[in-house]
């Protein structure tokens, strides 16, 4: 890769993909990987699935590219869509390229229509790549929930708590990345998340879910939004709804889009409201609800988890995290995840490394006995290492 630029900031393993199919890729000497991280946890339905890959050749072959003043019904059929699963019917959607783009177009949006600047976001919250969202140094309140995790009232919450407290009213929006947490696996409080919604909301601020990581059934649900009972005012997806393709959905509900109506607000770009991105999350959304695969997603995920949390040993994994197919492993240290990082790909298995944690979000097509596999790779290299230690 000697012309391609590499500030991805992690390591290029297997230089070489010539193939694919379902969870698997294949090198060009033929070696079968198991891909336990989905590309960027962006393949939901696995590599090279037919459905999709039809629609896409399908759409190709009709029109592909909109422009300004000419579009096409398939931009509302899919939007239809999804406001369906995010239960926003009567709402708006924006598709663009991007889950950092969603959230940077909603994050603008929510500002114009409360006519506050400050958003509110977790302190280990990912809100995607673009310097707004990475500099939080003006115009951000950080909210530090480390201190939640150990609190006595954690599963009820008290309103008037003095953390709860600290948040400004100039809030414009509460960015909720619900579990994701920058790539760590981490669950705030149901109770937390209540108050804080409650507290934004009585100042006039906006409810955006950034769904980019948890969404489209990653969680056992169509959006980790869903496990913490909240109904936001905007929603950024990204990720699985294009199984690969670089799609994105910025989507308001009803009350938000009339909001919206009544102060002036400009966004495009050349990719906006793509036909072909269009058609893609359409076919993604029908292909999860007609082989009922959140539902598939949750039970394996459950006993994965469970095969996972009877690794822990205290000495290699020292804890175990997840909800659905999103997964994670706490190691001993850095050292100890880069070596054994090294001996899972050796052996054919991928999974998202980040150095003293392992990250496995699996194809929701991924079935029990693949699972069943790596789970029995992952406890020889586990046993290996303990044994070397």
């Amino acid at each position: 890769m000697k012309n391609v630029l590499n500030c991805i900031g992690h390591p290029l393993k297997i230089p070489n993909v010539v193939d694919s199919a379902g969870v698997y890729l294949f090198d060009e000497n033929g070696k079968r990987y198991m891909d336990l991280e989905s590309g960027v946890w962006c393949m939901a339905l696995g590599h090279r699935n037919e459905r999709i890959n039809g629609i896409i050749k399908r759409q190709v072959d009709a029109v592909l590219h909109a422009g300004f003043c000419y579009s096409s019904k398939i931009l509302d059929e899919a939007a239809g869509s999804i406001l369906s699963i995010t239960d926003l019917a009567g709402g708006k959607c924006v598709f663009l390229s991007s889950g950092s783009e969603a959230v940077e177009v909603l994050r603008q949006i929510a500002k114009k229509i409360t006519g506050k600047q400050k958003t509110l976001a977790l302190h280990d919250a990912y809100l995607g790549s673009y310097s707004s969202v990475i500099n939080r140094d003006v115009g951000w309140h950080s909210f530090n929930w480390e201190r939640c995790q150990t609190c006595s009232k954690k599963d009820e919450c008290d309103p008037d708590c003095e953390a709860l407290r600290e948040i400004p009213d100039d809030i414009s929006e509460f960015a909720f990345e619900p579990g994701s947490a920058s790539g760590f696996v981490r669950f705030p409080p149901k109770a937390l998340i209540r108050n804080m919604v409650d507290v934004v909301r009585k100042n006039g601020g906006v409810i955006l879910a950034n769904e980019v990581t948890t969404g489209i059934g990653r969680t056992g649900k169509w959006f980790g939004y869903q496990h913490y009972d909240i109904e936001p005012d905007m929603v950024s997806i990204g990720k699985g709804v294009g199984n690969g393709y670089p799609v994105s959905v910025a989507v308001l509900s009803r009350a938000t889009a009339k909001k919206l109506e009544k102060v002036p607000f400009k966004y495009s770009q050349s990719h906006q409201n793509d036909p072909l991105g269009a058609a893609i999350v359409r076919e993604v959304i029908q292909t999860i609800e007609e082989d009922d695969l959140i539902a598939k997603a949750k039970k394996n995920g459950e006993a994965f988890h469970s095969q996972l949390k009877s690794l822990i040993d205290g000495e290699i994994i020292r804890d175990v995290r997840g909800r659905g197919l999103m997964l994670a492993a706490d190691l001993a240290s850095k050292q100890v995840g880069d070596e054994m990082y090294d001996e899972l790909i050796e052996q054919g298995y991928i999974v998202g490394n980040r150095g003293s944690l392992f990250r496995m979000d699996p194809p929701l097509t991924i079935s029990k006995k693949e699972l069943g596999e790596f789970i029995n790779a992952f406890a020889a290299v586990v046993a290996a290492k303990k044994n070397t230690a």
